[in-house]
């Protein structure tokens, strides 16, 4: 039997590594114009880092963790990159440094969930976080961010909706409110709503459940909820984070049943969707953490950010097509051909010739597959010392010097 890939894994082969590297590219480009720099964390952590940051009432805490033991010491594959950033933030003493202080990533993230479309259970994201800055900027910026490298990439039809959680003032009364209007379809929701409905309840209006969705809608769950009644200083920021989009002309929707699938939110959440396939795909979450920091040992440190994953671009946007080599050398001779391809690469030019040295015919046939010249060295041209240039879209061909090839 053959060993293929675990499942929810999967190769990223050279006729698609194209698109990946424009993505890098793009986000190295948007981010760095911005002064964001890039940070690259280990790909796993202490446990409690992800149990402390994520927090115990997510899925991805209670539910898709890859945790190992050793040595005695629990470690696990971050399932996302924003506890790690911070846990790099606090250990390399970033917060002594004048704010802000930004950064981007771009890596692998592990979790174990079904496998569909877009989603894996080793994917992919990139993303930014932001740390020092209380006031909206900080916010918008993450949003402006955002829509732009999408756009880069081709994507133009964006939905950006936005939402405020307040802080924990804010949010007491509304949870009481919302716990009211659940407690009479407790019995029928799933058991991860069950065990939210006392530790985190907002958590349940982010069920992914189909059977807590159908009860949600049959009755009319989200209208009987007023939304969060957020303080003055809330209320503030969130006007502010809206002046400041209608500025940098960007288009959103309030969403007040938005609120993401991991505990440390507060304040502004955000999803970007697009509808390139017709479809509408969320492409981009993020949001403000200001609590973070100092859950994990640090001082109090506002910070916001985003991560969108990979693979959901990549099925977005056309495929990028590959191009071919400059020159293929076709020779009998391979020392000369190897020390002609040598040259070739030195001078920066994508350059191959043929391992094997098989007959002329067939090493053009190989050329013309993926080279746009090839360069010719039979036996007339090493005795006479010239080469062939042959190009291959045309098939024109005639002898240049060594030197005539180099300019």
């Amino acid at each position: 039997m053959s060993i293929k890939a675990p499942k929810g894994t999967k190769d990223i082969l050279p006729s698609e590594i194209k698109n990946w590297q424009l993505i890098e590219l793009k986000a190295k480009e948007i981010f760095d114009k911005a002064n964001f720099k890039e940070i690259r964390t280990p790909i796993f952590e202490d446990t409690n880092l992800f149990k402390r940051g994520v927090g115990d009432t997510t899925d991805i805490v209670n539910k898709e963790m890859y945790t190992f033991e050793k040595s005695d010491r629990s470690l696990t594959l971050r399932p996302e990159n924003t506890a790690g950033v911070v846990r790099a933030y606090l250990e390399h003493n970033f917060y002594r440094e004048s704010p802000p202080l930004k950064f981007w990533y771009f890596g692998p993230m592990f979790r174990y969930e079904r496998p569909q479309a877009g989603r894996q259970r080793q994917f992919h994201q990139i993303g930014v976080e932001m740390f020092g800055i209380q006031d909206a900027t900080a916010d918008a910026e993450c949003i402006m961010l955002a829509v732009e490298f999408l756009k880069s990439l081709g994507l133009n039809d964006l939905v950006v909706e936005i939402n405020s959680l307040g802080c924990n003032t804010c949010r007491k009364e509304y949870k009481e409110e919302l716990k009211k209007a659940i407690a009479p379809f407790l019995d029928g929701l799933c058991e991860d709503c069950k065990s939210r409905f006392e530790k985190n309840p907002l958590r349940i209006l982010d069920c992914k459940n189909e059977t807590c969705n159908k009860l949600f809608e049959e009755n009319n769950l989200k209208a009987k909820v007023s939304g969060i009644k957020l303080c003055p200083e809330c209320a503030q920021h969130y006007a502010n984070l809206k002046t400041y989009l209608d500025a940098l002309n960007i288009k959103y929707t309030e969403n007040t049943f938005l609120v993401r699938g991991l505990d440390y939110y507060t304040k502004t959440v955000f999803e970007i969707k697009s509808n390139n396939l017709g479809s509408q795909n969320a492409v981009c979450g993020g949001g403000r953490y200001d609590g973070l920091v100092e859950t994990l040992g640090g001082p109090k440190t506002p910070a916001v950010g985003f991560a969108m994953g990979v693979e959901r671009l990549n099925s977005l946007i056309p495929q990028v097509e590959d191009t071919k080599i400059d020159y293929f050398v076709v020779s009998d001779n391979q020392t000369e051909a190897i020390k002609l391809t040598s040259k070739l690469r030195e001078l920066g030019f994508k350059a191959e010739f043929d391992y094997n040295s098989r007959k002329f015919a067939k090493q053009l046939e190989k050329a013309s597959k993926v080279a746009n010249y090839a360069i010719i060295i039979g036996e007339d041209e090493i005795n006479n010392n010239y080469l062939t240039l042959k190009d291959l879209n045309t098939s024109e061909q005639k002898k240049v010097s060594l030197e005539e090839l180099i300019k």
